[in-house]
């Protein structure tokens, strides 16, 4: 038998194996060639049964040194090391993830984390990222005893998120883990969804039930006493119609509520000039403002204001903030509307002023609540929902922007969007 190693020679297998079964071949050689065909059939058989027996020796071992022959040859492979591979396939996930070691310290974090909660130095403690106590017991709670931890956790800046927390070892052999993956599961929407459904049945329902009843009343009279009174009649059916009005504007405002909620963590990414912007929602109020004798005066500067934003939703912000004062600042006449620049053009300032009866303070807490009103009986009379502030505010968070409400009895009221 013989091996050919790395450098291209051919040497022979010291293995007594080898040996007997070089003979055995040998011996069947010579009985062929004696036309002893029985021997040699038998011969050759042995020496590959011999060959067949003798240990597998892995290719790459090469050759036994002397003197240790039959001796295990050792692995020259290092240990793979998974934390590359690990970082790599938590690259790939689309949801905020941390690989942490058994010192709480973060060894990696993919993408998604680093958008949703910013960046962090490789290696620094789990704490300088996270300071919920509820997390921080999970994750010692799963490196010390191995097993999987879950808890809900709330984020509340720049807008309200809720997330399932999951802590779980890296297990990669028999032994202790000594790698551990912290990921968030965005639970917000449906969140939102079970608020909004106890809200609806809480305060929507609340508020159709006045409409609703004045329909009843009004149809269960023009089926009986009013039946044949044609003034009667034509004077219900008015009322009606207002009432089924006020529902639709209550739908629509739920509706719009609802949307914003979904979304309210896309902050908007266009860019919106504010100037002509205004114009529009001065011309689109100015029929109710001359039904009402306001006028409405803006005070703008001379160059563009951009801001980031969705220009449907501002519109609808400023058309909401003017319109109230044109409603409840009436007694005024007169509504100002003046945008100023910040400074270094980053941002800026929208005020609505009116010089109506003003707001009580302990009332302005409570504006942007829904179905919050100062007044109600003068609200409903103003065909209000008592949802217009709640979307403003909804809008305004997410834009990143905040509503600041001054006012003074008997001087009327300054509502300000700072972006």
């Amino acid at each position: 038998m013989a091996l050919t190693d790395d450098d291209g020679k051919i040497r022979l297998r010291h293995s007594p194996y080898s040996l007997l079964a070089g003979l055995l071949i040998l011996g069947a050689a010579l009985a062929a060639g004696l036309h002893l065909v029985g021997l040699s059939v038998a011969l050759s058989i042995v020496a590959v049964a011999i060959l067949a027996y003798q240990p597998t020796r892995s290719p790459s071992a090469g050759l036994a040194p002397a003197g240790v022959v039959g001796e295990p040859p050792q692995s020259v492979d290092a240990p793979r090391d998974n934390i590359a591979t690990t970082s790599a396939a938590l690259s790939a996930i689309d949801i905020p993830l941390y690989l942490i070691d058994h010192r709480e310290n973060i060894i990696f974090q993919n993408a998604a984390a680093a958008q949703s909660f910013g960046g962090i130095e490789p290696n620094a403690h789990i704490t300088t990222r996270l300071r919920s106590p509820a997390i921080l017991d999970c994750v010692r709670e799963t490196i010390a005893k191995g097993n999987v931890n879950t808890v809900e956790y709330t984020e509340r800046h720049p807008s309200t998120r809720v997330y399932l927390v999951r802590v779980a070892p890296v297990v990669t052999g028999t032994g202790r883990p000594t790698h551990f993956v912290l990921s968030f599961r965005d639970i917000s929407e449906s969140r939102v969804v079970e608020r909004m459904r106890s809200d609806f049945v809480a305060n929507a329902s609340h508020e159709l039930r006045t409409p609703l009843a004045s329909l009843q009343g009004f149809i269960e009279t023009l089926q009986g006493p009013a039946k044949n009174d044609p003034k009667a009649g034509e004077r219900f059916l008015g009322i009606m119609l207002e009432q089924v009005q006020r529902m639709n504007r209550l739908v629509d405002d739920l509706l719009s509520l609802s949307r914003l909620e979904l979304k309210a963590h896309i902050a908007p990414s266009d860019r919106v000039d504010l100037l002509p912007l205004l114009g529009h929602v001065r011309d689109a109020l100015q029929p109710l403002a001359a039904s009402l004798d306001v006028e409405v005066v803006l005070n703008l500067p001379t160059e563009a204001v951009f801001v980031a934003g969705d220009r449907d939703e501002l519109i609808q912000v400023f058309e909401n903030l003017v319109q109230n004062a044109c409603k409840y600042g009436q007694e005024g006449k007169r509504v100002e509307v003046t945008l100023n620049p910040t400074e270094g053009g980053h941002g800026a300032e929208v005020s609505i002023r009116d010089f109506g009866p003003g707001i009580a303070e302990e009332h302005i807490p409570r504006l942007t609540e829904r179905f919050y009103r100062v007044n109600v009986e003068a609200s409903r009379s103003k065909k209000g929902t008592g949802l217009g502030l709640a979307i403003v505010k909804h809008i305004l968070t997410r834009h990143r922007a905040r509503l600041i409400v001054k006012s003074e009895i008997g001087k009327g009221s300054v509502f300000t969007v700072r972006f």
